[in-house]
């Protein structure tokens, strides 16, 4: 059974920071091209952060370069998301995707405000 679960997610301030984490499980997380997307109320879903693992890079929005970071632990199939310099824009459920066989996880609510 494949399974992406985030978790991290909560309400910060303004300028404040949130480790994002999505364990996964039944699929080769190790090969697997990850995304980090999420959805602003009322909004469509925006992509913010990538692993290519062919080539072994990562990429960024232009919103968030400079201030988010992705990793990934192989050995834990665990991909993160570290965000810093939190703004109220960043308020969104954030989901973890594997693009090639399009798994998706439930989400976890980010919420920045004062």
């Amino acid at each position: 059974e494949v399974q992406l679960v985030e978790s991290g997610g909560g309400l910060v301030q303004p300028g404040g920071s949130l480790r994002l984490s999505c364990e996964t499980s039944g699929f080769t997380f190790a090969s697997s091209d990850m995304l980090w997307v999420r959805q602003a109320p009322g909004k469509g879903p925006e992509w913010v952060s990538g692993i290519d693992r062919s080539g072994g890079k990562t990429y960024y929005a232009d919103s968030v370069k400079d201030r988010f970071n992705i990793s990934s632990d192989n050995a834990a199939n665990t991909l993160y998301l570290q965000m810093n310099s939190l703004k109220p824009e960043d308020t969104a459920v954030y989901y973890c995707h594997a693009p090639g066989p399009d798994f998706w996880g439930q989400g976890t609510q980010v919420t920045v405000s004062s």
